[in-house]
């Protein structure tokens, strides 16, 4: 089975374009005003026009209330919901059925943690109904787009679905996904030539990675 892979942080409509046509499965809207790749409800309902059936739409949040995910659903299709932030496993159960989505949660891993901590934080959120969980390089400040890589020898086998993400660029792409076997890859600094403004050649060579990594799983 070929890896998924999620092209995240998109803010312009050429990049929208550039992670299509590279063939990527998913693409990622960050509604989080500290990052830099923050879009605005009114840009992200132009991205989200240009994306075709059968690449998924999905929107990253850091601790957000049920009310403001509403208001970004009532002008954006969101297929699933990435919790990026300190919520618990009760608390992203609620606010997607509240908003009657699919979700999966974010788990940074800290250099400190060994595999068994990490497997019983998944097992939580599986319970609560994940469709999946995404392992991310810990940061004691940044949610996500740290650019930095966490021990891949860390990166359990479930069988939920595991989203590797977390330093990942063309170069290490595909050794990634030999070394974890994960479900799915998710990039953002990884493909920019600046923050938030993606490098078409960058998307297409990271996905040239995945395909040959997925041949070798």
């Amino acid at each position: 089975m070929r890896t998924r892979a999620k092209i995240c942080g998109i803010t312009r409509s050429q990049d929208v374009h550039a992670v299509v046509d590279a063939g990527a499965d998913a693409i990622g809207f960050v509604f989080f005003e500290p990052s830099p790749r923050h879009v605005s409800i009114e840009l992200a309902k132009e991205l989200a026009q240009a994306v075709p059936a059968y690449v998924s739409i999905v929107g990253l949040f850091v601790n957000a209330t049920s009310e403001d995910i509403s208001k970004v659903l009532e002008h954006i299709p969101l297929d699933i919901l990435q919790f990026h932030g300190d919520e618990t496993p009760e608390q992203c159960q609620t606010i997607a059925q509240q908003n009657k989505r699919r979700w999966y949660k974010a788990i940074q891993v800290k250099p400190d943690m060994n595999i068994e901590d990490i497997i019983e934080t998944i097992k939580h959120y599986q319970k609560a109904g994940a469709s999946a969980v995404l392992l991310d390089a810990w940061h004691p400040e940044l949610k996500g787009g740290t650019g930095h890589q966490f021990d891949w020898s860390k990166f359990p086998k479930l069988e939920i679905p595991l989203i590797l993400a977390g330093g990942l660029k063309p170069e290490n792409i595909e050794e990634a996904i030999k070394t974890t076997q994960a479900f799915a890859v998710d990039v953002s600094g990884g493909v920019e030539s600046a923050k938030g403004i993606k490098d078409q050649q960058l998307i297409e060579k990271f996905m040239q990675g995945v395909q040959r990594g997925s041949a070798k799983c």
